[in-house]
């Protein structure tokens, strides 16, 4: 199994896609047909955000298809190379993953080859179930389990930045919540700018800086990049 798991896609000054065509170049070698995944846009049409990717990703000379372009999805899926999972809302993504069925065929495609690539919500969907997402719930999916490419729980765009005068809770304090309710899970809470990357029995943190991880009544654990353990 092949994943790689973005925090986010756009870093401000840099285009979009930017800062991890480094770390999708060396993921995306041997891949030629791409299936995108555009479930996450609201406010953009999923043919202009198809788009946008594949202008983002021109130089990597992949034939990059919308899914929601396709005769036969669930087929199309199966037989690519490479499944691309954009951000945006989470729950619209998942509402419509599981309207169209795709759930399963995506799973059974990673777990005989294909690579999975996913940002921010797509990220999120990677996991046992998208509770540690950032976005608010505009729409209501069937379930909150998501695919559960991993055993664990990202929670894309951290920061535990405060706003002066401001009474809302950290993003931490979100967390424990969430780990109060599920003490079972393991939840990283991923920088903008980093991520994770999957290869079989690895794991690998990669970008700039360091990720945190969250349990149910421990300390927070501090990541650094290269090999971790979850």
């Amino acid at each position: 199994m092949k994943l790689l798991l973005l925090s986010n896609s756009t870093i401000k000054g840099q285009p979009y896609l930017g800062w991890p065509q480094p770390y999708l170049k060396e993921f995306l070698k041997g891949v030629k047909n791409v299936v995108f995944v555009p479930y996450a846009g609201i406010t953009i049409s999923y043919d202009n955000y198809t788009e946008s990717v594949v202008n983002a990703l021109a130089d990597f000379e992949l034939k990059i298809k919308g899914v929601h372009t396709l005769d036969n999805a669930k087929e199309e899926i199966l037989k690519s190379d490479c499944i691309m999972v954009g951000g945006g809302n989470t729950f619209s993504l998942l509402k419509k993953l599981q309207e169209e069925g795709l759930i399963e065929p995506v799973k059974n495609a990673v777990a005989k080859g294909s690579k999975y690539v996913g940002w921010s919500a797509g990220a999120n969907m990677a996991c046992p179930t998208i509770k540690t997402t950032n976005d608010m719930p505009v729409e209501q999916p069937k379930s909150f389990n998501a695919i559960g490419l991993i055993d664990f729980q990202i929670n894309p765009h951290f920061t535990n930045a405060t706003i002066p005068n401001h009474g809302g809770e950290t993003r931490e304090m979100r967390l424990q919540e969430y780990l109060v309710k599920n003490p079972e899970s393991d939840v990283v809470g991923l920088p903008e700018g980093m991520l994770i990357e999957i290869d079989d029995e690895k794991t690998y943190l990669k970008g700039e800086g360091n990720a945190y991880l969250f349990r149910n009544n421990k300390e927070t654990g501090v990541l650094n990049l290269g090999s971790i353990t979850i």
